[in-house]
């Protein structure tokens, strides 16, 4: 009987445990996001030898007042390389339902950045995540965006 409930602790324990090895971080907004803050993420060190795939993620309220997100990530390497770019996302379905998962008012959305990524330059990266939401017809963008609570990212190792 107790090698039964050993085994079965053992297999609960495997079950359990993350195996993507993921990492992550989240930055809380308070208030509204401003056209010109930039979130800086520092990445831990990663190994240069395997391949990882990167996510953003955006929690959002019911007070976050459009159907999609527009962001400039940069990726900014060790020794002084930095690759930017102009994202956009869909944050609501035709209908108006919010595309994240959650429970009640906030909800989460894990979205793709950069897939089968090696970091092979030794020392810090980093990445800046802004937003660049305009209003239909206005050249300048949304000053003070409403409704994103909290911006992260996550790393995963890529399955081969």
């Amino acid at each position: 009987m107790h090698k039964l409930c050993a085994l079965i602790f053992a297999l609960i324990v495997m079950v359990g445990c993350n195996t993507n090895n993921e990492i992550g971080e989240m930055k809380s907004i308070v208030g509204g996001w401003d056209l010109n803050d930039e979130i800086l993420f520092t990445l831990p060190p990663m190994d240069s030898l395997k391949k990882y795939n990167v996510f953003l993620h955006l929690r959002n309220t019911n007070e976050y007042p459009y159907n999609n997100i527009f962001l400039i990530v940069s990726m900014n390497f060790p020794h002084g390389k930095t690759i930017t770019d102009t994202l956009e996302y869909r944050m609501a379905a035709a209908d108006g339902t919010w595309l994240g998962n959650g429970i009640g008012n906030v909800k989460e959305s894990k979205l793709w950045y950069k897939e089968g990524v090696t970091f092979f330059e030794s020392g810090n990266y980093s990445f800046s995540v802004s937003q660049a939401v305009r209003n239909n017809g206005n050249v300048g963008g949304v000053s003070e965006l409403q409704g994103i609570t909290e911006v992260g990212y996550s790393i995963q190792e890529a399955k081969e």
